[in-house]
């Protein structure tokens, strides 16, 4: 899958080699001009292009990718602009509505005083071209409808602007100037203002659009069908501005065929509109009382026309000291540049490892700020313990970076085994990565918790020292090894005594930290590789890289870049929210605890050839034949298990993965289900739940956070897709859980 779109721009210019050409330039005293690419869309201008051929949760995650407000999501390789879900309408469906935009803006128009065009300025030319589904969940009803947005700025939907104003208006704001935005909207619904309840049509800010408008019945095309034997409600829509002629057209089709006659062919100034230069664009939906439907885009193409002002983009005649001055201040600047970096470097090259233990003040990292830093490590010492950090040494790795073995001097003298974690670079993220860990993992004392010695900062080299596991991860006995060589020991089946002590022991560490740590710590990553085992296979929970502290008065941690982590252990709701909480580490949790006591992975890479290791245990429970999941190599290997205890690990491994967070219970009541036999094992009904969202409430309940989460704006992760662990069945808006 893709975890960004697919962009390209015609026409950009190599920083390094401007640089470079401003160099030789300065050298020879003549211009430097830069060639420009031709773009075929727009013959002999510059553009930039996205592409989402199909959408995954890692949108939800890349707020430099896509922003979401209002009630929009991502879900099943779409875009849910308004909630997408069969359960009940009045709660989940009506009256929604929620916006979704390219994150990054466009200079929708320039100065031009030389321009004969309007008030003097050029506009910029784009194209699009995207394929949306309107799907009734009930075949009598069908609503609001859904709009291509071109905006001044990126909001929440404004309050009341569900039923028919779309998302981008309500009764009080509609048809403003201060709006800001056009749209392309696509309306099932007559209100007293349309032709008909199945239109295409025009916006500017207000939903009143009589005046360019295209009834589609006409064209053959059925928005929101009731028949979904015939169309399953997707469309393709093409919209085409031309910045010169101030003119919009829109083109429809049930097919990926673009007609050759436009669905909407009218005048549109939209540097009259857009008041700011820079326009968003993208999508707003909405849902009414009574009438609702689900509205979906599901691949979505542009092309936009970039545009420079001509005090940026022309070469000028320049004479006299103008020139000189032109000339010189470049040359000056260049040269100054090169004394300067020829003085860094000689001042690199001086200084030996060690002689400043300041030197990391002069990056981005502030370790001095972190209390009680633990030991700094001699950079040579590690690369020397890890053989030049050979992959031979190597432990593991991830998207953080890699794990190697390394034997260094110890406090006393003799030689000592640890783990060096290296991060991949000391780019922004890896040093945040680096920073959340090292800032999180030094405070935390417990006996089940991989123990941070030191660090080590060199040259943008980013590196963690840690306790050395000598049995490796979880993951490698229960799997079998993806850890390299280095990892030592053969790889054993652990019997049911070292299981259990395993999920006890992952069980204390997890009370510790939402409970009995003086700040809550959600650490957003529990699975069987970030398990590791000491020399007596007890459990120590580490990898804190993901990790976050809350503050005192939080329940919960939102990502910039949204909700990491790895198929399978992720929650279904953090999908939703863009959210982690206790309730999602409990989740990931109980997969742990079902593959430990299963010897099946509860996830994998293709999704679609997963053993559905929950869905499997699940069904033996629904059975009566729960005992059926225990791994079978405890007893062809002459192990044997202790049923009740297995019964018990079984049942509070689905009640961690109810779909509900509600439902699932405190790392408190783990703990004491684990430690105490007199306590019953944890209710589970019988089958499994339907996961709902939002939650259901319990009787009584309230809860005001859970309608925040639903109107939030921005909210990657490795692999991540939508929580196979819960099914979804195709629908013609893209899917829907059942």
């Amino acid at each position: 899958m893709t975890t960004g779109p697919w962009r390209w721009c015609h026409g950009v210019r190599a920083t390094a080699s401007l640089a470079l050409l401003l160099l030789l330039a300065c050298v020879s005293g003549r211009s430097v001009t830069c060639a420009r690419a031709q773009s075929t869309a727009f013959t002999g201008r510059e553009t930039t292009s996205f592409s989402f051929p199909k959408f995954d949760q890692n949108r939800l995650q890349l707020s430099t990718n896509l922003t979401f407000t209002g009630n929009s999501t991502v879900s099943q390789g779409a875009l849910q602009v308004t909630p997408d879900s069969g359960n009940n309408f009045s709660t989940y469906l009506a009256n929604q509505a929620g916006r979704v935009f390219y994150s990054t803006p466009f200079v929708l128009w320039a100065s031009n005083a030389s321009s004969a065009a309007a008030a003097g300025r050029r506009v910029a030319s784009f194209s699009t071209v995207f394929q949306f589904n309107l799907y009734r969940t009930n075949a009598s009803v069908k609503g609001e409808g859904l709009a291509f947005v071109v905006a001044s700025a990126i909001a929440d939907p404004p309050p009341g602007s569900h039923g028919g104003f779309l998302g981008l208006t309500n009764a009080s704001t509609d048809g403003l100037g201060a709006n800001g935005f056009a749209a392309v909207e696509l309306d099932t619904v007559k209100q007293p203002y349309d032709p008909d309840g199945n239109h295409i049509g025009l916006d500017v800010n207000g939903v009143r659009s009589s005046s360019a408008t295209c009834p589609l019945a006409a064209l053959g095309i059925e928005l929101a069908p009731a028949d979904t034997g015939a169309s399953d409600g997707s469309n393709f829509v093409w919209v085409d501005y031309d910045g010169a002629a101030r003119r919009l057209r829109a083109y429809i089709s049930p097919n990926a065929t673009k007609p050759s006659a436009a669905a909407l062919d009218a005048s549109l100034d939209l540097s009259a509109v857009v008041a700011a230069r820079d326009a968003y664009f993208g999508f707003s939906a909405s849902t009414g009382a009574d009438d609702y439907q689900l509205n979906c885009v599901k691949m979505w193409n542009m092309t936009v026309e970039v545009l420079h002002d001509d005090d940026d983009r022309l070469p000028k005649k320049l004479s006299g000291w103008k020139l000189g001055l032109a000339v010189g201040a470049p040359c000056a600047a260049a040269l100054a540049a090169l004394a300067l970096l020829a003085g860094l470097y000689l001042m690199k090259k001086r200084r030996k490892v060690g002689d400043d233990p300041s030197s990391v003040s002069h990056s981005a990292i502030d370790l001095r700020s972190i209390p009680g830093v633990p030991k700094e490590f001699d950079y040579e010492a590690l690369r020397k313990g890890t053989n030049g950090f050979d992959d031979k040494m190597k432990l593991g790795q991830g998207g953080y970076g890699v794990v190697y073995r390394a034997t260094v001097p110890g406090d006393n003298g003799r030689s000592m085994e640890v783990a060096v974690k290296q991060f991949s670079g000391a780019n922004t993220k890896g040093q945040e990565d680096f920073l959340a860990e090292l800032g999180i993992i030094n405070r935390l004392r417990h006996r089940n918790l991989v123990k941070l010695i030191g660090w080590c900062h060199q040259d943008g080299v980013l590196l963690l020292v840690y306790d050395y596991m000598p049995h490796g991860s979880l993951d490698r006995h229960l799997f079998g090894g993806r850890e390299a060589s280095a990892a030592a020991t053969t790889t054993t089946t652990l019997d049911w005594k070292q299981r259990y002590n395993v999920v006890a022991g992952v069980a204390s560490a997890l009370n510790y930290l939402h409970h009995e740590f003086e700040q809550t710590v959600i650490h957003r990553d529990i699975k069987p590789s970030n398990i590791m085992l000491d020399s007596s296979f007890h459990a120590r929970l580490g990898d804190f890289g993901l990790a976050r502290a809350l503050e005192s008065d939080k329940t919960s941690y939102t990502d910039k870049l949204g909700v990491p982590g790895t198929l399978g252990y992720i929650a279904p709701e953090c999908f939703h929210t863009g959210r982690a909480t206790r309730e999602s580490d409990v989740f990931g949790f109980g997969a742990v605890v079902l593959e430990t006591v299963c010897g099946r992975r509860v996830s994998c890479d293709n999704p679609a050839g997963c053993s559905q290791l929950l869905e499997l245990v699940w069904r033996l429970h629904g059975a009566g034949r729960l005992l059926e999941a225990v791994d079978p190599r405890l007893a062809a290997g002459g192990y044997g298990y202790d049923g009740e205890e297995a019964e018990r690990l079984l049942l509070l491994g689905l009640a961690c993965s109810h779909p509900n967070p509600r439902q699932r219970p405190k790392a408190q009541a783990i703990l004491q289900n684990l430690q105490t036999r007199s306590v019953p094992p944890l209710p589970v009904p019988m089958s499994k739940p339907v996961f709902m969202w939002p939650a259901p409430l319990a009787d009584g309940e309230e809860d005001a956070t859970q309608a925040s989460s639903m109107s939030r704006s921005g909210v990657t992760s490795s692999g991540v897709t939508s929580s196979s662990n819960y099914p979804y069945t195709w629908s013609s808006s893209g899917y829907n859980t059942q």
